[in-house]
């Protein structure tokens, strides 16, 4: 007899993460596009994550804080949520290792599921991130990726359904896992806002740009230092091309990065500005501001990188590089492509597309058609619920 869901709801789910709103990041925010995005289809969804601030209500979302950072007394209490009736059709796990505490090492975790799968509904596992490199030096890395493995190969041996966020895990989870079944690439959809008042974005040009055919360079990010010191010499270059042209930094680190680049290089400090963080609603008319966002990323633009995903979606042209974790889809036109994270390579793009108007704009165009057709949110719900 099948068993009777909250509120008539098609599919029940129970959505184990890390990361969860109001926390902020990448994981956190997908968790929470992905757990309203099957409801507003019609599923009711309960979401397990880690002890935190209150969550706001979303319709068809409930969120249970559990005790710990899925430790022993989060684990007995998933225990008893998951094996009551009605039970959940589908449990989906988002991993990334560090998300679940105990160091990148929650291995009792990971085992929780492994030893369960069989007895539970169906358990899916989306892969954000696989493991940590391994490397002998220092000995704490050789731990670390070795556990990391280990854990991969448990969760990726016990799960029914596969899910990679870019299809450059697949040969890593096919080397720990041989039996691992299919796995299948699920894009990351933008999280921030598309939509933007044509008045605030001439705001927020005039505020930043404020002469008439002056460039605005864009990036958006965390500032982290492996994409940073990439960054802070292709912006060098292209503001010493172009006497004109401003740089304005967004996203979480954007001002103290800043403050960093003007000590660096005092003579351009004036020139360039930083929002900080904003809120998601606030960033679309930032983006659309900008002639072109410069997005350079050491393992290459894929679609696991949600500030590229916010230039697509907002039709802004994007300036990055590929690298070993680059799909196909990035081949034809949808980002104005350097052959690697290489400063001066950027520099050489952006400057060619700041100074040639249609490219630029065919460039922005083709991204969003990209976007529009490959990576919305919309798709990523067809896909789990066609999974079903």
């Amino acid at each position: 007899m099948r068993e009777t869901r909250p509120g008539g709801a098609t599919q029940s789910w129970a959505i184990l993460t890390g990361e969860y709103p109001p926390e902020p990041g990448g994981v956190s925010d997908y968790t929470r596009l992905v757990a309203e995005g099957l409801a507003a289809a019609g599923d009711a969804v309960t979401v397990y994550a880690p002890p935190g601030d209150a969550t706001p209500h979303h319709p068809g979302v409930t969120v249970v804080r559990l005790p710990d950072h899925f430790g022993p007394r989060g684990l007995l209490e998933l225990d008893h949520a998951i094996a009551r009736r009605p039970r959940p059709d589908r449990v989906l796990v988002q991993y990334v290792p560090h998300a679940f505490g105990w160091k990148a090492m929650n291995v009792p975790f990971v085992l929780w599921v492994a030893l369960r799968a069989r007895r539970l509904p169906p358990v899916w596992v989306m892969f954000h991130e696989v493991a940590f490199p391994f490397s002998w030096r220092p000995a704490r890395y050789a731990l670390l990726g070795s556990l990391n493995n280990l854990m991969a190969r448990l969760l990726a041996g016990a799960a029914d359904r596969v899910l990679v966020s870019v299809p450059g895990w697949v040969p890593m989870l096919r080397r720990v896992c041989p039996k691992v079944r299919r796995p299948e690439w699920l894009p990351v959809p933008c999280n921030v806002g598309t939509v933007a008042d044509p008045n605030d974005v001439v705001a927020v040009r005039s505020r930043y740009s404020p002469e008439t055919e002056a460039q605005l360079i864009g990036h958006f990010g965390t500032y982290a230092p492996h994409v940073g010191d990439v960054l802070m010499r292709a912006l060098t270059e292209l503001l010493g091309r172009l006497s004109r042209a401003r740089v304005l930094l967004m996203g979480r680190n954007s001002d103290r990065w800043r403050d960093a680049f003007a000590s660096q290089v005092p003579a351009l400090g004036d020139r360039i500005h930083a929002t900080g963080e904003l809120p998601p609603d606030r960033l679309p008319a930032h983006l659309r501001a900008c002639d072109l966002l410069v997005q350079p990323y050491p393992d290459g633009v894929s679609s696991r990188r949600t500030s590229v995903m916010a230039g697509l979606a907002n039709g802004v042209p994007v300036v990055t590089n590929l690298g070993p974790l680059s799909e196909w889809v990035w081949a034809h036109g949808a980002v104005a492509l350097a052959p690697a994270c290489d400063p001066h390579a950027l520099a050489e793009l952006a400057a060619h597309l700041l100074a040639v108007e249609p490219a630029r704009c065919s460039v922005g165009a083709s991204g969003q058609v990209l976007y529009r057709d490959t990576f919305t949110l919309a798709h990523t719900i067809t896909s789990m619920r066609d999974g079903l």
